[in-house]
Formats: structure tokens, C-alpha cells, sequence
């Protein structure tokens, strides 16, 4: 079992090296006795540069649901009604009170002067600068790199989630500061981080695993800093100055003293971009895109990588996943799988599985209209089934709420997938944060050369797909301009969903608000649809319908995996795939909680409408199935809906206000320098 890497053990160390306030501006310098002590060798120097991770995890990417990435798209949403946890995912964070971020803001930047007080440190020690001379990668060079990395990827957080902010006063006291542009962050990023690339371990050189930032995370950093300054982005027109003598491309109107804009030197970015994915690529060590799968249950290696999560394992897909550990005096908040994942019903403690509250939600127009049956990702990516809590499987239902209401989740973190499952305690599992894996860096490749007008991004979509569907039958034939631009977005959508991109991919390619009116719009006529014929039909040949029918069954093994061709007719209760439950009976720590025997749920119309009037249905009432609300909960519920699913989008041309307002104290100590844009508040 992993978890070579416990952050959490340097928490303690954080006073002895930087003193972490909670005001960014007072972050001061310790004495050089400490800076030497903490450098002696390269090990403790990590242990110093390891609170940088765990405060990360801990106090930085915890809040509002990790800023609300992963639920705030056309294609995620977040599911409880009248919910204030959503309204940064639903484009209304003019509504929030102004500190909401005040802890991941302040956090962050901790975060960034530890790690430039750690890079500068060891920039001075001997034996760095003698490596460094002789041109050799070392543990010295590349923790000199790994901080630089670190500060990076923080500024990058802080940007995309504030937009511009304050840049380049860590470690210093400062009395009088102002905003910088984030396109001059972003370039002085780029350059260190081309610096410190060079300098620094592959995946699985010098002991460096994916908990870890190396050489290959590095270059994908820079590509994707390149890409997002090069990209569409709502800026500020309330800032005289601010973006110096840039010149802008807009879309849409201006609206709340900001536009949807992209600058127009985007292409020199692009092909930074270009240039240092691909070097992610060539760099990748041991890591890679997973295309096998020896397991005896199944042969889906998009699956076998959240596999590797759920075995408490280090994937080799992944290019850096957050390390957590389960339980025990070093316990960290296991928060992705327990607000990301299948939903459970169960208790807090000892339930069969645990709560999982499953903030994260996918539209159902993606499940039924956008995937193709034959696409192993679905079923792998979205649940349509999640716990009772008790060993026994439980239909989602679309009445807006949490846990197995609210509607269809994600399904690529399933704490019934851990051998065994921990029941101790729910947000304590030890499954891993994932941030960026290997598939995502060949799809942005894609998208840039795409934009640059490179037809072979084609080739690597259908790298993507041929692992999806398991052969070249569903390859793209050749593709150029505009359906080509489409074709990568439209994969990284099918590819990703519910890990955090959708929302920044629309926002960067110049559509969020077109794709948000689009899809309410998909939306409206999948109630029309439902409200005049009991369902609504997709292109793909799916039916969407207000009632199913589903029956409690046992299996062999209640936790089911791929399914048979003949599955899809002759096994209900395994088609749809990857649902079920582990087999808590043979867990004592829960058996006794173990409701009956009948643990699996067989469904029948989930794909193909059943008239609940006609004979099919009257046949599938004697064999013991029971009609079920489906559809008809969006229906009734579907107010909250409307809200739900990007409401502060009203018209194709409003700009996107997808920041968090910088907080309070920042804009109160500034002598009037920092103030909220985008509408946002300011007390």
C-alpha cells in the first residue's frame, strides 16, 4: 500500500521555518540558524518543503468544494436546492458574503512563501550551485525546482479562481501594495518555471512518484499557464492600466465593469503551450496513459486508473494526485471521494458504506445523449445507483438533495471499490486528490494544436478514444477548422467529467456562456419531452423516461464490473455497469448493519422507454419489478434546476463571473489600492 509521502507530518514544521500567518502580508523571514538547520541534508529540507503539500490539501483546496470547479459546468452541477454552496458554480458570486475564500486565499499565499523561501534558500547553499554547475540533476536541484513548482501552482490557483492579485511580496512585510496583472504573473511563472525544469527529476527518477511535483508536472505547469494566459478569460475594465499596453479580443458584452476577452498575442502562447505539453509527454518517466488491464473482472483500463485511487495506490496515469493517509494518528480529510463521489446514504461512523455526501452532479443529457453505448467510460464515470448504507444498493433519484438525491453523480470515486471499504469514519478513506493525469495533458496538446491549425490533433483524440471504446472503430476521420476545435473539447468533456476542467475548458475556448444558454435549453426540451410523451429521445438512440422499473436481486458478487454484450438484455442488475456494492458481510466491523440478501438492483427502460400503460410493463409486474420515479423527479423538481445549472448565465453574451471576491482584509489594508471587479462585493 502507498503513501510513501505524509505531508501531514510537517505541519509542525511550519513555525520553524516561515511563520505562517493568516494575513498573506505579514509573512516574514526566519534567522539564517534556521534556514541552515532546516537545510542540512536534502531529506530534511523535504520534510520542510512537505507542509507546503499538506497545507495545500489541508486549507487551500478545501474550500467551497474546491472552489466549486467540478460542479459549475454544462456538464456538472450541483444538487441540492436553494443551496448557498453553489452560487460561485452557478455564476452568482456577487451574492456571496465578501471572505467567503478568505482561509484558501490566505492559505495559498503561506503556501507560496514557504516555497520561494525554500527555493531561495537552497539557491545559495554550496553544494546546489556546484550541481548546478556540473549540470546534473540531484536531490538538491530538484527541490530547488519542486519549490518553484509548488509557488507556481499556487499563483496559477490564485489567478483562476480571483483573477489578478497581489504578486511577489512573499517573505517581505509589506505596508503598501497593490494588483498585478495576472498576464505578467503568468509570464514571470513561465520563465522561472522554465529555469527550474532542467533541474528536476522525471516521474520515478530519484524516488519521485506522483504525490510529488517533478520534471513532468513541471512541464505540463508551464503549458497549462501558457495556455490559460493565451486563452479567453473574463478581465477587469475598472482598472485603469492594469494590463499595461495588452490589447484585447472581445466576446460577447460588457457587463459589471468586466468582458469576456482574450488577448490578442494569444498564438506565441499557444505555442509555448504546444512546446512543453509535449515535453510532459517525452518527460513522462513512469508514468503514461493506461491502455491495458489484466483484471480478471473487467478490461477497461479508463476504469484501472481510479482503480489505482480506491487501492490506496499511486496511479501511473496520474502526473501528480495529492497524497492523504486513512486513519490512524496521521488521518487527513479524505474530501474528494466523500463530496465527488458515488453517494451513500449511510452514518458518519461504521455504516456499509459511509456517507458520502456527493456534492457533484452530472447533467443527464451528458450520461444519455453524449455518451454512445459502446463508450466504456460511461458507466465508469457516472452512477445511476449509490448506497443505502446498509450493504444493500439504492436507485439515485432526481428530487433535488445530497446524497442519493439530487440526481445521477460521478462514479469514478466509489469507496465500495476500496478492499476493503473504510467504515470508520466518513472523509477518512486515504483515497488520494486528484489534480492531473496523463490523458488530460495528451487532450490539452490537442486542443492547442488544434487552435494552431495542426490537423494532427486529430491522432490524439483518437489515442483517447481508441482506449474508450477499446479498438479504432469509433476513430475520427479527418477534421480541421471549427469541427476539429470541437472535437477535442467535446472529448475532453467525455474524458474528464466530474475531475474538475469542464468549467476552465469552456472558459479558456471562448464559449462558457454560449454552451451555459445551450444547455438550459437541452434541459427545457428534456422536460418538454418528458411532460408530452413520458420521455425524451436522443440523438444516440437513448430514451431519457419519467418511470423505470427495478427489482432487488442477489448476486453472486454484489459489486459488479464490466458487463457482456448479453448483459444489456440477460443481466439487469449488472447493466448498467460498475454499480453494486462491496459485500459487507464479510466485514465484521459492519456486518451486523447488513440489511437482507437481496443486495443488487436489476433496472429495466433505463435506456429504452417502457410504456407504463402497455404490455411490457404488465410483464415486468409479475416477474416482481416495481415502476419507479425516474424522470418525472427532474420534472417536478425542475425549478431547481433551472437555478442549478449556470443561472447567472442569462444571454449567449454575458461574461462569465466565475471568480471568488478577494477578501476583506486584503482590500482594507491595501490604502485603496485592491478593490473587488466583476460586481463583486466589497464588504
Amino acid at each position: 500500500m502507498k503513501k510513501s509521502i505524509k505531508y501531514i507530518a510537517a505541519v509542525a514544521l511550519c513555525l520553524s521555518f516561515t511563520q505562517c500567518k493568516k494575513d498573506f502580508l505579514n509573512v516574514s523571514s526566519p534567522s539564517s540558524v534556521d534556514d541552515s538547520f532546516v537545510t542540512a541534508t536534502p531529506s530534511e529540507t523535504f520534510k520542510t518543503l512537505s507542509w507546503c503539500y499538506a497545507n495545500y490539501r489541508q486549507n487551500c483546496v478545501m474550500g467551497g468544494y474546491r472552489w466549486n470547479d467540478p460542479v459549475g459546468s454544462d456538464g456538472e452541477y450541483y444538487p441540492e436546492s436553494g443551496s448557498t454552496n453553489n452560487l460561485n458554480a452557478i455564476l452568482r458570486s456577487d451574492l456571496l458574503p465578501v471572505s467567503t475564500a478568505e482561509g484558501a486565499f490566505n492559505a495559498l499565499y503561506a503556501t507560496i512563501a514557504q516555497a520561494a523561501k525554500i527555493a531561495d534558500v537552497i539557491a545559495t547553499k554550496p553544494a546546489y550551485l556546484a550541481d548546478v554547475a556540473a549540470n546534473k540533476t540531484t536531490d538538491w536541484t530538484h527541490l530547488y525546482g519542486e519549490a518553484l513548482t509548488i509557488r507556481a501552482f499556487c499563483y496559477f490557483q490564485l489567478i483562476k479562481h480571483f483573477g489578478d492579485v497581489p504578486y511577489g511580496y512573499e517573505n517581505t512585510v509589506v505596508t503598501d501594495y497593490s494588483l498585478s496583472s495576472r498576464f505578467t504573473i503568468y509570464d514571470n511563472l513561465i520563465e522561472s518555471l522554465k529555469k527550474a525544469e532542467p533541474l528536476m527529476y522525471r516521474l520515478g527518477q530519484g524516488n519521485i512518484n506522483a504525490e510529488r511535483m517533478s520534471r513532468t508536472f513541471c512541464d505540463a505547469l508551464i503549458g497549462e499557464l501558457a495556455l490559460n494566459s493565451g486563452g479567453y478569460q473574463t478581465i477587469r475594465t475598472d482598472v485603469a492600466g492594469l494590463y499595461g499596453n495588452l490589447t484585447f479580443t472581445k466576446k460577447g458584452n460588457e457587463a459589471n465593469k468586466c468582458v469576456y476577452a482574450r488577448r490578442a498575442d494569444y498564438l506565441p502562447y499557444y505555442q509555448t503551450a504546444k512546446t512543453y505539453f509535449q515535453a510532459a509527454i517525452d518527460n513522462k518517466g513512469s508514468s503514461g496513459l493506461i491502455t491495458t488491464d489484466s483484471r480478471s473482472t473487467s478490461n477497461n483500463p479508463f476504469q484501472r486508473h481510479f482503480q489505482y485511487f480506491a487501492d490506496l495506490t499511486v496511479s501511473p496515469e496520474s502526473v501528480f494526485e495529492l497524497g492523504n493517509i486513512q486513519g490512524g494518528t496521521l488521518t487527513t480529510t479524505s474530501e474528494y471521494p466523500y463530496a465527488f463521489g458515488r453517494p451513500s446514504d449511510g452514518g458518519s461512523t461504521l455504516a456499509a458504506p459511509t456517507k458520502t455526501f456527493g456534492a457533484l452532479r452530472i447533467v443527464p443529457t451528458v450520461y444519455f445523449g453524449e455518451y454512445l453505448n459502446a463508450d466504456k467510460r460511461r458507466d465508469a464515470s457516472v452512477a445511476v445507483t449509490g448506497s443505502n448504507g446498509d450493504g444493500n444498493e439504492k436507485m439515485l433519484t432526481f428530487v433535488p438533495g445530497s446524497k442519493t438525491a439530487g440526481g445521477v453523480s460521478t462514479n469514478k470515486w466509489d469507496e465500495n471499490r476500496m478492499n476493503p471499504p473504510y467504515v470508520a469514519a466518513q472523509r477518512n478513506s486515504g483515497i488520494n486528490w486528484p489534480i492531473l493525469r496523463m490523458a488530460d495533458v495528451i487532450l490539452m496538446l490537442a486542443e492547442v494544436k488544434a487552435e494552431l491549425g495542426e490537423n494532427d490533433a486529430i491522432a490524439l483524440v483518437n489515442q483517447i478514444r481508441e482506449r474508450a471504446f477499446g479498438n479504432a472503430k469509433y476513430d475520427f476521420g479527418a477534421l480541421t477548422g471549427q469541427a476539429l476545435k470541437d472535437a477535442v473539447l467535446q472529448e475532453r468533456k467525455l474524458e474528464l467529467i466530474g475531475e474538475g476542467t469542464r468549467r476552465w475548458d469552456l472558459i479558456r475556448s471562448g464559449t462558457f456562456s454560449e454552451r451555459a444558454i445551450a444547455v438550459q435549453q437541452e434541459m427545457a426540451a428534456v422536460v418538454a419531452g418528458l411532460n408530452a410523451n413520458g420521455f425524451y429521445h436522443f440523438a444516440n438512440g437513448n430514451d431519457f423516461s419519467k418511470y423505470i422499473w427495478t427489482k432487488k436481486v442477489a448476486l453472486t458478487n454484489p459489486l459488479t464490473f464490466d458487463c457482456a454484450a448479453a448483459d444489456t438484455v440477460a443481466n439487469p442488475a449488472a447493466y448498467p455497469a460498475w454499480r453494486g456494492q462491496y459485500n459487507y458481510i464479510t466485514l465484521s466491523t459492519v456486518s451486523s448493519k447488513v440489511v437482507g440478501t437481496t443486495h443488487n438492483i436489476a433496472i429495466q427502460g433505463m435506456f429504452k422507454y417502457i410504456d407504463p400503460a402497455g404490455p411490457v410493463a404488465a410483464a415486468l409486474v409479475l416477474q416482481g419489478y416495481v415502476k419507479t420515479n425516474w424522470g418525472v423527479d427532474l420534472v417536478t423538481g425542475y425549478a431547481d434546476y433551472q437555478r442549478n445549472i449556470l443561472s447567472g448565465i442569462t444571454t449567449a453574451n454575458d461574461p462569465p463571473r466565475y471568480y471568488w471576491p478577494i477578501p476583506f482584509s486584503t482590500i482594507s489594508q491595501s490604502k485603496g489600492k485592491i478593490s473587488n471587479g466583476y460586481g463583486l462585493p466589497q464588504q
